[in-house]
């Protein structure tokens, strides 16, 4: 099994189970919102008006994790030549400072973080400015800001 398989997997059992525990918590803030124990006692009680605005966000954001999932259920991650330029898809190892640091260039799902060869790799997608910054550049290639050097693209 490739490396990017192996982490396509841990990535997607990982976007499942956060969405298994959110959609559980908007189901919670659901019905706290909808229960009738929970009317205002006063013109002052906003706790079903807090509770609604929660379950609304929770819901929503089930929604943009169940969109996470599905892309990666039928991603497929193109293999890099070694000097190939970094592009969409790529796994990019940096050296920051003498530690190891991993990234994978995806469409969704980023800021997830997962452990890969005892190191995190951090999901990137194109609305983050490191994404941005490491599109592009090759193995040796270096950035001032964050300091980091490319060791290994795939």
């Amino acid at each position: 099994m490739s490396v990017k398989t192996e982490l396509l997997g841990q990535i997607r059992a990982e976007l499942r189970t956060r969405l298994e525990r959110l959609t559980t918590a908007a189901r919670e803030s659901h019905a706290a919102a909808t229960d009738a124990d929970s009317k205002a006692e006063s013109k002052y009680d906003t706790r079903n008006l807090e509770a609604s605005y929660l379950a609304r966000g929770q819901a929503k954001q089930v929604d943009e994790l169940a969109e996470a999932v599905r892309i990666f259920d039928t991603l497929a991650l193109p293999d890099f030549d070694i000097t190939a330029p970094i592009d969409a898809g790529a796994l990019v190892e940096v050296d920051q400072d003498g530690e190891t640091s991993f990234y994978l260039l995806a469409p969704t799902g980023g800021g997830l973080v997962v452990e890969h060869l005892g190191c995190e790799l951090t999901v990137l997608t194109p609305e983050s400015p490191l994404y941005q910054r490491l599109r592009g550049l090759s193995t040796g290639d270096s950035l001032d800001r964050p300091a980091l050097m490319v060791t290994e693209v795939c």
